[in-house]
């Protein structure tokens, strides 16, 4: 069975009068989406920095691109698969982390909802700190699939290392450590509506369950006293002098999310860390270059030396066969499963991540790529804007 068969099931259950739950076409299940969720929700999940701009061409910057097909390879059995910290995946496609996931959900436990849509699928899952529920109970809903745990760095050191105790603890495989968040980027949809969901208490299930964090609070059992300390302790603007100590926290592979300098990806990895992850965090922190037109020369400067993880305007298979064939190790997915766990939680999570893989696999197919490795060998094209 191949990734590509989702099609057929949706085919022959149609014979039967069965249409599909959730729409297929990213647009499609975004509009859906917006109308199912709260306006304070939505912002939050829809929006980006400033005007947009950086929002709206990491999508577009992946329509100037089309790979060349081959003809006459006999792509009848796809290989997907790739190695990745020593996990063996069957797809590269993983789940991007999302913060305040939880409060997308109907249940309001979005994480725990997106969680068992990894282990039904086998794709993983990068779990982020901001999440309504605490970090053990995410990796536990993964089951055998194996999971990441995205961490936003405090302020203060005996919390961080109590968080990556742990995700290690817990059964993570590897630290995703986010960059460009130490602050929050200028959002004018949130402030139009004046939200930010962790200052009214959403999001924090990680810290309320840590002793680290606890034993800061003045008064643990006064919310606004939480939410105080949360903001003293949330964001470290990081420095290069900084990874040392970030690499001595754990034996995990660790990897930076928000590199998108070639000479900082250098930097980083004869630093020590194990990956790096290209991302502008999905145009929601600022303005600046669609990151798919800088993966090519972070995997340039990178080599084989080690991986390269890759986010931000991703919206289909096409999306992702695209940045795997510019150079990416694993691409992960954002928004558009957001939008189905919206919908229909687990169910709607395992529904665009298989229609993602499916048309992965049927690109790969009829393009004439067997497998990854010949993917890297393809041929991408700029396409003029129409």
């Amino acid at each position: 069975m191949t990734y590509g068969d989702y099609q057929n099931q949706i085919h022959l259950r149609g014979l039967q009068g069965v249409m599909p739950r959730f729409a297929v076409a990213a647009a499609d299940l975004e509009a859906a989406a917006a109308a199912a969720m709260a306006p304070s929700v939505w912002t939050y999940v829809a929006g980006g920095a400033g005007d947009e701009r950086t929002q709206r061409a990491n999508v577009t910057a992946f329509e100037r691109r089309g790979i060349v097909p081959r003809m006459l390879v006999g792509a009848s059995d796809r290989d997907l698969s790739v190695d990745l910290f020593g996990m063996h995946l069957p797809s590269p496609l993983f789940l991007a982390p999302v913060g305040v996931l939880g409060v997308a959900a109907q249940d309001g436990h979005g994480d725990l909802a997106t969680a068992r849509a990894s282990a039904r699928t086998g794709v993983p899952m990068v779990a982020s700190t901001l999440s309504e529920d605490p970090l053990e109970a995410v990796r536990e809903a993964q089951g055998d699939t194996p999971g990441m745990f995205q961490l936003y760095t405090p302020t203060d050191r005996d919390l961080a290392a109590s968080l990556v105790r742990r995700a290690e603890d817990a059964g993570y495989a590897a630290v995703v450590v986010t960059l460009d968040t130490w602050v929050t980027g200028w959002r004018p949809r949130d402030l139009q509506t004046a939200n930010f969901p962790q200052l009214r208490g959403a999001a924090l299930a990680n810290y309320l369950s840590d002793p680290a964090f606890l034993a800061g609070v003045p008064v643990p059992t006064d919310p606004r006293s939480v939410i105080e300390h949360w903001t003293r302790v949330f964001g470290n603007p990081l420095r290069w002098e900084d990874l040392a100590w970030l690499r001595g926290l754990t034996d995990l592979p660790l990897v930076l999310k928000g590199i998108c300098a070639a000479d900082d990806a250098r930097r980083a990895v004869d630093a020590g860390v194990d990956g790096v992850y290209v991302s502008n965090h999905g145009g929601r922190q600022a303005n600046g270059v669609p990151a798919i037109d800088l993966l090519p020369e972070v995997v340039a400067a990178v080599g084989d030396d080690a991986p390269v993880l890759f986010d931000s305007g991703v919206r289909s298979g096409t999306d992702v066969v695209t940045a795997l064939a510019l150079g990416a190790t694993a691409v992960g997915l954002g928004r558009p499963y957001v939008h189905g766990l919206a919908l229909g939680g687990t169910d709607g999570v395992e529904h665009v991540v298989r229609s993602v893989l499916a048309e992965a696999d049927l690109l790969m197919a009829v393009n004439g790529f067997p497998d990854l490795a010949a993917l890297r060998t393809a041929d991408v094209r700029s396409i003029p804007a129409w």
